[in-house]
């Protein structure tokens, strides 16, 4: 038998001699988290890229999920898919929120945008769907029954 995984998923990485510069910056000033000097640099290029005034950028996905949904005042409940990475439904959780799952497209991994309309009811405010593996799901489909129903998508 064959013990080798197959990884879902696998980072790409520079050469480690291009990342060792960064490291040894990162050394020197003694400052590994919270706003050092790297993040400080992300932030700026960002604005300036993007053209806007301001950006945060969090340490995972679930902290920035958790914020958006409370930034957003998101009430009641929230449709979203349940083919994800815990953190979406554990952000609207946490939040207070009920999760409400809409199954997966059939010949993909994205919440099936012609399944959502049967989900609402008077109670959902929001719409959280998960571009999984870097496949981008129907955002303007989404979208799209998002605005006709006065809910927040696409957070």
């Amino acid at each position: 038998m064959n013990n080798d995984l197959i990884p879902v998923t696998q980072p790409s990485l520079p050469e480690l001699s291009e990342f060792i510069p960064y490291l040894e910056q990162i050394w020197e000033n003694k400052w590994l988290t919270n706003n050092g000097p790297f993040h400080q640099q992300l932030e700026a290029e960002l604005c300036e890229h993007l053209g806007v005034e301001h950006i945060s950028l969090f340490n995972n996905a679930t902290i920035a999920l958790i914020t958006a949904l409370q930034a957003l005042r998101i009430t009641g409940e929230v449709i979203t898919t349940p083919y994800s990475f815990v953190a979406t439904s554990h952000s609207i959780l946490w939040n207070g929120l009920t999760p409400v799952f809409v199954d997966i497209e059939k010949d993909g991994f994205n919440i099936d945008y012609k399944k959502i309309e049967e989900a609402i009811t008077p109670k959902t405010s929001a719409i959280l769907p998960v571009h999984c593996y870097s496949t981008p799901c129907d955002v303007e489909g989404i979208q799209k029954i998002a605005d006709n129903y006065g809910l927040k998508s696409n957070l």
